[in-house]
C-alpha cells in the first residue's frame, strides 16, 4: 500500500477522524513582520534575509505560495503530521481520500479543498492591491480570490504602526485618474490613497472584501480565511516611503498585457468599489450561533465571525473554564487554537506561547467531514482561562 495513504490512515485513526496539521510560514518580501505570530525572534528570516521577513502563517492550505523565483518546494502548503517521523501533505491527503477527509458531496461539487485562512502581522500598512475576480485569473490558469479579515485581540497585543485599512475608492473616481496613477509608477509617487477613504480597524470585528475590491490592509494582525489562489496586483508604487518594484504590478498579468493600462482597470469591480455603503455592506460584526445564554448554560460561546462569502466562512469558538461541549457543523473545517488549552475529541490542544521554525505544535487541526456533523467534543481543562478557536470552513457542499 502506498506510504501515504498508510500515513492518511493512521492520523485518521489516531485523531478520530481530526488531523494535525504543522505550521506553514511565509514570508513576503515587502513586508516588515509585526512579531504577533509567536514565532521565535531568531527566526522571523528563517528563509534567508533576501526572502524578507516571516509575516504569515497559512492554515489547512492546498495551494503554494506565489512568491517569485525563490519560492521553496512546499511554501504554504499544510502538512498533516502522523507521527513522529510521518507528514503527507494535505493537499494530496485529499487527492488520495477526499471523500473521507472532505465528504463525497464536496468532492463531487468541489473537486476537493477550495480555502484556506493565513494569520497576516505586518507592521506597516501593505500597499493598495486588488485580487483577481475567476474571469480575470483565467487568463493566466488561475483562479480568483475573495477573502475576509477578522482582528483576534488575543493576537493583537500591539497595532502596528497604522491600524487602519484604506478599502475601495471614493465616489466619483474615474478610470483615467486610476490609469494616471499606474502610468507615474517609476516616476514618481502615485499617491492613490487620495483617491480612497481609510476606515479604524476593530479588534474582535471583520471585513469581507471580495475580487476585484482596492483595498490597502493596516496593521493589526489579521485571521483572513480566503479562497485557495495566490494571485493579486499591486496598484500602489510607494508605501511609507519605500518603494514597490513595478513587478507587483504586473505579477499575474499576461506578459502582452504588461504595459496596457485599460487590462488593469478590467480587473477592478468598479461598482464595488465606488459603493457609498461600502460599510454597510463589507463590515462584520460577530453574531451569535445561538441565543447566549443557552450556549454559557452549555459550556461554550460561539459567534459566526465571517460571513459574507459565498467562497467560506469562519466561526470563533470559546469553551468557559474547567467545562466540555459538543460542537457540530454541517461540513469539514480547519481550526486554530489561539488561547488556552484542553483537547479536542482525543486530541490534546493548546495555544503556544513561543514557535521555532520548523517546530510542531498542538494548535492546528483539521476537522473532517463525518466527524464535523457528528459533532466533536471539546474540553477546556484549565479551570481559569477560556480554551478559543478559530475555525475556517470552505463553500458549503
Amino acid at each position: 500500500m502506498n506510504r501515504d495513504v498508510l500515513a492518511i490512515e493512521k492520523a485518521l485513526e489516531d485523531g478520530r477522524g481530526i488531523l494535525r496539521l504543522e505550521p506553514a510560514w511565509v514570508p513576503r518580501s515587502f513586508c516588515i513582520p509585526g512579531k504577533r505570530l509567536k514565532l521565535h525572534p531568531d527566526d522571523y528570516f528563517a528563509y534567508g534575509a533576501n526572502r524578507g521577513g516571516i509575516d504569515e502563517r497559512w492554515f489547512a492550505s492546498t495551494v503554494k505560495a506565489d512568491n517569485g523565483p525563490l519560492t521553496t518546494e512546499f511554501e504554504g502548503l499544510s502538512f498533516i503530521h502522523a507521527g513522529k517521523d510521518e507528514r503527507v501533505l494535505l493537499r494530496d491527503a485529499i487527492e488520495l481520500a477526499g471523500a473521507d477527509i472532505l465528504g463525497p458531496e464536496i468532492m463531487r461539487r468541489h473537486g476537493g479543498w477550495q480555502a484556506f485562512a493565513k494569520f497576516f502581522d505586518n507592521q506597516e500598512p501593505l500597499a493598495h492591491h486588488i485580487h483577481h475576480t475567476d474571469a480575470m485569473a483565467a487568463h493566466i490558469g488561475q483562479k480568483g480570490k475573495p477573502e475576509a479579515y477578522f482582528f483576534p485581540r488575543q493576537l493583537n497585543i500591539h497595532g502596528g504602526w497604522f491600524p487602519y485599512t484604506f478599502f475601495g475608492l471614493n465616489p466619483g473616481t474615474t478610470k483615467e485618474q486610476i490609469k494616471e496613477c499606474l502610468a507615474v509608477w517609476e516616476k514618481r509617487d502615485n499617491n492613490i490613497l487620495a483617491l480612497s477613504r481609510a476606515y479604524a480597524l476593530q479588534l474582535d470585528t471583520g471585513w469581507d472584501v471580495p475580487p476585484g475590491v482596492l483595498h490597502a490592509p493596516g496593521s493589526l494582525l489579521t485571521y483572513e480565511p480566503q479562497r485557495a489562489s495566490d494571485v493579486f496586483s499591486m496598484f500602489q508604487n510607494i508605501v511609507w516611503h519605500s518603494y514597490n518594484p513595478i513587478e507587483l504590478l504586473q505579477k499575474d498579468i499576461p506578459e502582452e498585457k504588461k504595459n496596457d493600462l485599460d487590462y488593469y482597470m478590467q480587473l477592478l469591480d468598479w461598482e464595488l468599489n465606488l459603493d457609498p455603503l461600502f460599510f454597510e455592506h463589507r463590515f462584520m460584526r460577530p453574531i451569535p450561533v445561538r441565543p447566549h445564554e443557552e450556549m454559557r448554560a452549555e459550556g461554550y460561546e460561539e459567534y459566526d465571525i465571517v460571513y459574507r462569502s459565498e467562497y467560506f466562512s469562519a466561526k470563533e469558538l470559546t469553551v468557559l473554564p474547567g467545562r466540555t461541549a459538543r460542537i457540530a457543523d454541517s461540513g469539514p473545517y480547519g481550526a486554530i487554537v489561539i488561547q488556552g488549552h484542553g483537547r479536542i475529541g482525543s486530541l490534546d490542544i493548546e495555544s503556544p506561547s513561543q514557535i521555532r521554525f520548523g517546530q510542531m505544535t498542538h494548535d492546528e487541526i483539521f476537522v473532517t467531514a463525518g466527524s464535523a456533523r457528528a459533532g466533536v467534543t471539546v474540553t477546556n481543562t484549565s479551570e481559569v482561562e477560556d480554551l478559543v478557536l478559530l475555525k475556517h470552513f470552505g463553500p458549503a457542499a
